[in-house]
């Protein structure tokens, strides 16, 4: 049994070694071109040394070349730097939606009515107050028409400061019979004016949309931002002649008047006028009839 295994040990390594020719001839002449004397473990040697080669020239082509960045797994520098822009841009974003949430939702209160007016400052302390009520502020007859001079010619310059100079007016958005006043005891922030439906309603002076949608208690609502932090509400509209964005013109025509939401009761205006956050009368600054 060992004189045969070692025999057949022997035999594999003659078959190995042993030398084969290699011979390229032409077809036509069968003229010999190349002629190569091989062995077995010539070939197995060749082959090997060629896949090994082969390995090493693709991982370094993959390594050192941008192919890299195509293969799960690899990143680059310039890949890293923007997943960190990214980053700090998806923040910034964060805090501007947040900063828009907490507009919009100032705003959806003064659409609303929810406005405490516990919130509204008052000048003066109790003292101060207890001292003022045990002042004497009467008035007589002349003092009274001063008075009543003096606030007829203010009347339309309420945002006007001593020692500035200002030309900000607003202008009459639709003129009709007031159904309802201002009324902040009632959470009634505005006042209705009654027209017939389809009335042209004009913006009472120069802004920005800031908001024209409809909302289901108040229909169709039109909010513009003005300058000296003033901002008008309208409404109640039957339709819309402006987009969220637009500029507009004092006196422009924003929407149509008419009875749209819940809470309507017929074709009206609700006019709110609102300063620093703050609710004003609109019928000290225009007048309706």
């Amino acid at each position: 049994m060992a004189k045969s295994n070692n025999k057949d040990n022997k035999s594999f390594r003659s078959r190995l070694v042993a030398k084969y020719r290699f011979v390229v001839l032409n077809e036509n002449t069968f003229e010999e071109m190349l002629s190569y004397k091989l062995s077995r473990l010539n070939v197995f040697m060749i082959l090997s040394i060629s896949a090994i080669l082969l390995i090493a020239a693709t991982y370094l082509i993959i390594s050192v070349t941008p192919l890299k960045e195509y293969i799960p797994g690899y990143d680059s520098t310039a890949l890293r730097r923007q997943a960190i822009n990214n980053t700090y841009l998806i923040d910034s974003l964060q805090q501007q939606l947040f900063l828009n949430e907490r507009y919009i939702t100032s705003i959806a209160d003064a659409l609303s009515g929810n406005v405490d007016l516990e919130d509204i400052p008052s000048s003066g302390s109790i003292d101060d107050i207890d001292q003022l009520e045990e002042l004497d502020f009467s008035t007589n007859k002349q003092d009274s028409i001063l008075r009543a001079e003096v606030a007829q010619e203010d009347r339309f310059n309420l945002f006007e400061t001593a020692g500035t100079e200002n030309n900000f007016t607003l202008f009459t958005p639709v003129t009709g019979v007031i159904t309802q006043g201002y009324s902040p005891s009632e959470n009634h922030f505005a006042v209705d004016i009654s027209v017939p439906e389809k009335t042209p309603i004009k913006a009472v002076s120069d802004g920005t949309v800031i908001l024209a949608e409809w909302t289901t208690e108040t229909g169709y609502v039109v909010i513009i931002k003005h300058q000296q932090n003033l901002i008008s509400v309208y409404k109640h509209n039957e339709s819309l002649a402006v987009n969220q964005g637009d500029l507009v013109l004092s006196g422009e025509v924003i929407s149509f008047a008419g009875s749209t939401g819940t809470l309507s009761t017929g074709p009206h205006l609700h006019l709110e006028l609102w300063s620093d956050g703050y609710p004003i009368n609109p019928t000290e600054l225009i007048e309706f009839e």
